[in-house]
C-alpha cells in the first residue's frame, strides 16, 4: 500500500507535466499552424511561442509558407492540327492563406495538377504544332495567369509555370531531326561559301597590297636613281668648276709672274703664239685667230732675220 500510495502521485505529476508540455508549442520560421477548438477553426499561429487549451485545442494542419515546386508527369495534349504530344509542367506556388489552404480544397496538390492539365489542353488546342514548339513563353504566361486566378480561393498563389518537356510523336521527331540536319547542312554550306569568299577577298587584297608595295619600291628606286644621277651631275659640275678655277688661277699666277720679271710686249705675244700653237694641235677643223695674234707674223719674220744676221756676223 505504501508503494502504491507513492507511485500514484508520481504518475499524476508526470501526467500533469506531460499535459502542460504538450500545451506549449513553438512555430518555426516560414511555417504556420492552423488551430481547431472542439473541431472548429479557432485561429492561425504564426512564428513564435504559443499555448493551447489541453484536450480542447489541437493543431489541425501545419502549413509551409515557403515557395514550393511540384513537377507533374507528362500530360497528353492535342494541337489544333491534330498532333498528339506529351507535355510535362513544373509549377512554382506559395501558400498565402493557411486557413483557405486547410479548408478550401481537399488535396490541393492533386487539384493543382488536374487544373494544370485542363488549362494546358485548352491552350494547346488553340495552337498548331509549330506554334506550340516556338511559343513556350506565351504558354507559360497564360497558364500562370489562369492557375493563379483558379487557386486564389484555396489560399495558393502560383508564381511561375514552366513547360519542362514537349514530346511530339516519334514520326514528328524524325521529321524534325531531318529538318534540323538539313538546316545544319545549309548553314555549313553558307559558312563554307562565306569562308571561300573571305579567302578570295583576302587573296585579292594581298595581291593588291603586293602590287602597291612593288610600285612604291619601284618609285623609291627611281627617286634614288634620279637623286644619284643628280648628285653625280652636281659633283661633275663642281669638279669642272673647280678645274676652271684652278686654270684661271694658274693663268693669273703666270701673268703675275711675267709682270714681276718685267717681260716686254714681244715676250707676251710669243707666249700667246705658243698658246695658239697648242690650240692648233687640237682636233678642231676650224680655228678663229684673234686680231692680236695676226700681227705676230711680222714679229716672227723679224725674229728670223735677226737670228740670220747674227749667224753671218759670226
Amino acid at each position: 500500500m505504501r508503494i502504491f500510495g507513492f507511485i500514484l502521485p508520481l504518475i499524476i505529476v508526470i501526467l500533469v507535466i506531460y499535459v502542460l508540455t504538450s500545451c506549449v508549442r513553438i512555430v518555426p520560421q516560414a511555417q504556420a499552424f492552423v488551430i481547431e477548438r472542439l473541431g472548429a477553426y479557432n485561429g492561425t499561429w504564426s512564428v513564435g511561442l504559443h499555448f493551447k487549451v489541453p484536450f480542447i485545442d489541437r493543431v489541425a494542419k501545419k502549413v509551409l509558407l515557403k515557395e514550393q515546386v511540384v513537377d507533374f508527369a507528362p500530360q497528353p495534349v492535342i494541337t489544333k492540327d491534330n498532333v498528339t504530344m506529351r507535355i510535362d509542367t513544373v509549377v512554382y506556388y506559395q501558400i498565402t492563406d493557411p486557413k483557405l489552404y486547410a479548408y478550401g480544397v481537399d488535396n490541393p496538390i492533386m487539384a493543382i495538377e488536374n487544373l494544370t492539365a485542363t488549362t494546358l489542353r485548352n491552350i494547346i488546342g488553340d495552337l498548331e504544332l509549330d506554334a506550340t514548339l516556338t511559343s513556350r513563353e506565351t504558354i507559360n504566361t497564360k497558364m500562370r495567369s489562369t492557375l493563379d486566378v483558379a487557386t486564389d480561393p484555396w489560399g495558393i498563389k502560383v508564381n511561375r509555370v514552366e513547360l519542362k518537356n514537349i514530346i511530339p510523336p516519334q514520326e514528328i521527331q524524325n521529321a524534325m531531326e531531318k529538318q534540323m540536319k538539313a538546316e545544319r547542312e545549309r548553314r555549313e554550306a553558307i559558312l563554307r561559301a562565306e569562308g571561300e569568299k573571305k579567302s578570295s577577298v583576302l587573296r585579292a587584297e594581298g595581291h593588291k597590297e603586293s602590287m602597291i608595295l612593288e610600285a612604291q619600291a619601284e618609285k623609291e628606286a627611281a627617286i634614288l636613281r634620279a637623286e644619284a644621277k643628280r648628285e653625280a651631275t652636281i659633283r661633275e659640275a663642281e669638279g669642272e668648276a673647280e678645274a676652271i678655277l684652278k686654270i684661271r688661277q694658274a693663268t693669273a699666277d703666270g701673268l703675275r709672274a711675267i709682270k714681276e720679271v718685267g717681260a716686254d710686249e714681244a715676250v707676251i705675244k710669243l707666249k700667246s703664239l705658243e698658246a695658239f700653237e697648242k690650240a692648233a694641235d687640237g682636233r678642231s677643223t676650224k680655228i678663229i685667230i684673234p686680231s692680236e695674234i695676226q700681227g705676230l707674223a711680222g714679229l716672227v719674220a723679224a725674229v728670223k732675220e735677226t737670228a740670220a744676221g747674227q749667224e753671218e756676223t759670226e
